[in-house]
């Protein structure tokens, strides 16, 4: 049981449920464990005084959280693990792309709530440089809002209005660095010594070149190397990311005390959910990559405790884009088992759609998900089929050798697919940071000018426009039905093409992720019902999935996905099982031609003893022809089981 699951029954069982009494029993239930995670970072002889005055610190922070958010705790803490429903729904969104300010998207919350919308990403908003600033995650500040999207207090009503509504916000949390502007970097610039402790920086190059031998490049093409010299400070600081990014050094037990309260700062703001922005870079060590070290899981399992002792209605997403066996650990393995990261991001699943979708072929995706260690049961995956980062290609080089591929040909075919290298190819997609050396790159472009719906109407080819629109409604047809939370991304709702303005732009025209980043296209929105438009076709069959899914218990998560391999390549079935024997079977086709199974199989997972089953998605009742099933191009069938 973890300690999330523990508070709960103690809770449950509690005579006593007021806040202030039930602080004390998580701070009693959760000290040997933060004792463990503490001095295992930072050893009890020489860090005995930063334990304390982290255990001063947690009463402080409790203390400062709003009445109301306390209340909030309590009821989530009572009534389960409220983020792996199936009534969550969710939408990642910039903020100036999709109406403007804070008080302009609250303006726009009816059209989400029309969709199904109830969850909402959206991306820093928070006080940042001027110029380039890694959209917004190079922070000024974790509290403060940038003036371009209001104030404060516009936060606070936009998150009481979201609350008012039943809505989930999350915000970004930029946990492994902030910008050279934030506080504590100009005061190392000034010759601070505590502030200069706050990051890694030395007066010689001779430990930066030490890291740098097996230190990779995050973007070799806009930012070589991993150290930047300040001439100022006459120190090398350690910037991982991007020059303007300077690495906070967590060895130093005050760098984390500041920010667990920074943390709880910005939770105290009516945050659900807290994006973990980068957390596998958190602990650097000489000799190593320092990615994913067991120095980060335990430091991101330190401030899960803490925080879930001070405010326990909020949860931690994992952003660790990082190999399937690897993003696992972030729930947390072993002792911290389920005590990481509630929820992380399905990377894995989501390149291998994009595999699925290049190569018609679907046997990667089994492989690889057949290969994926069973996560906690109080954790979740956040799926999704786009963001506002480029797609990489970090599949596992042993399975694609295993199904008879060269890893490197393979990939190299991928980046031809996407990035208008092939012309027969329906993607319209961009490389970034590609190297000429290795031939290794990253894929950006929307989801609909990828799937081909661009390249189809600049031809006009009414056909491959359909294609097209099947291939958007077949991704999220997945995710919104594979177990975890799902993720639009704003625009993929009615199928919003690439925005090449980005190339006119001094601050944006070298980074090719703008070109996923459009602005929400309300013209369109506002005629589109009328015009009949492909657009509107596409909004209104995600609009219906989203509420069957909102309707079907089954899909909430609880580890109850099965996989099942029919043996034709270019299919992929899972099914959606529970206790009451009223599971749901998902069936897709990614192949342009209709593709047949042998439906006995079927028949024997009991979808057809109550007659002709009914295809959730086109509401058609689903026939077995001499046994057979036939699934049309890029097809999705939602098979409910009879009750």
């Amino acid at each position: 049981m973890n300690q999330a699951a523990l508070h709960r029954l103690l809770a449950l069982k509690s005579s006593d449920k007021t806040p202030e009494t039930l602080f004390d029993l998580r701070l009693s239930t959760n000290l040997s464990l933060i004792q463990n995670l503490f001095f295992s970072l930072y050893p009890e002889e020489k860090h005995g005084s930063s334990f304390n005055g982290l255990l001063r610190l947690l009463p402080e922070l409790y203390h400062s959280r709003p009445k109301e958010l306390k209340h909030q705790d309590l009821e989530r803490m009572l009534s389960g693990n409220w983020y792996q429903s199936e009534k969550i729904v969710g939408m990642q969104l910039y903020v100036e792309h999709f109406n403007a300010d804070l008080k302009g998207l609250g303006e726009k919350l009816s059209y989400l709530q029309e969709l199904g919308i109830n969850f909402l990403h959206i991306m820093p908003i928070m006080t940042r440089p001027k110029g380039e600033n890694d959209g917004g995650y190079a922070v000024n500040s974790y509290t403060q809002v940038a003036k371009q999207y209001g104030s404060q207090k516009d936060l606070l009503n936009f998150t009481q209005t979201l609350r008012e509504n039943g809505m989930y916000l999350m915000l970004d949390f930029v946990v492994n660095h902030t910008s050279d502007e934030f506080p504590w970097a100009k005061k190392a610039r000034k010759g601070d010594k505590k502030y200069q402790a706050y990051y890694y920086t030395y007066s010689d190059d001779a430990i930066p070149r030490a890291f740098e031998r097996t230190l990779p490049e995050v973007f070799p093409e806009t930012s070589p190397g991993n150290y930047t010299y300040i001439p100022e400070m006459e120190r090398w600081v350690m910037t991982v990311f991007n020059s303007y990014q300077w690495d906070l050094n967590y060895t130093n037990p005050k760098v984390f005390l500041e920010m667990l309260t920074q943390l709880v700062n910005l939770v105290n703001l009516g945050v659900d959910v807290v994006r973990f922005d980068a957390l596998a870079f958190l602990w650097k060590k000489i000799g190593t990559i320092s990615q994913n070290l067991p120095e980060a899981h335990t430091l991101v399992s330190l401030f899960r405790m803490c925080l879930q002792v001070v405010s326990p209605g909020t949860v931690l997403l994992a952003e660790a884009i990082v190999a399937p066996t690897e993003i696992v650990k972030y729930f947390g393995t072993g002792i911290q088992h389920g005590n990481e990261c509630e929820i992380a991001y399905n990377a894995s699943l989501m390149a291998l759609l994009w595999n699925s979708i290049a190569t018609k072929k679907t046997r990667l995706l089994y492989k690889s998900l057949e290969n994926v260690p069973i996560k906690p049961a109080d954790c979740t995956w956040l799926n999704y089929v786009r963001c506002h980062d480029d797609i990489g290609l970090g599949y596992e080089n042993e399975f694609i050798q295993e199904i008879g591929w060269s890893p490197h040909e393979h990939r190299k075919f991928l980046l031809d697919y996407y990035c208008q290298r092939l012309d027969w190819s329906p993607a319209k997609g961009l490389l970034f940071m590609y190297n000429p050396k290795t031939e290794d790159g990253r894929i950006t472009g929307s989801a609909a000018s990828l799937l081909g719906l661009e390249k189809a109407l600049d031809e006009k080819d009414s056909s491959r426009i359909k294609e097209s629109i099947a291939k958007i409604v077949l991704l999220h047809g997945i995710i919104l039905s594979f177990g975890g939370i799902p993720m639009f991304y704003a625009g993929d709702e009615i199928g919003t093409l690439n925005d090449y303005s980005f190339l006119e732009k001094e601050d944006k025209k070298e980074d090719s992720r703008w070109v996923n980043r459009p602005y929400q296209d309300w013209e369109t929105i506002d005629g589109f019902s009328k015009k009949k438009l492909p657009q509107y076709q596409l909004f209104k069959t995600l609009k219906k999935l989203i509420h069957i899914r909102k309707e079907h218990r089954v899909l909430s998560d609880a580890n109850n996905l099965k996989l099942y391999n029919t043996g034709n390549e270019h299919v992929f079935v899972f099914e959606r099982t529970s206790m009451e024997k009223n599971g749901m079977l998902i069936l897709c086709n990614f192949d342009e031609s209709p593709q047949v199974l042998n439906g006995s199989w079927i028949m024997k997972l009991g979808y057809f003893t109550k007659g002709e089953p009914i295809d959730l998605v086109s509401e058609n009742s689903i026939s077995l022809k001499s046994g057979l099933l036939q699934l049309d191009a890029y097809q999705i069938i939602w098979l409910k089981k009879a009750d």
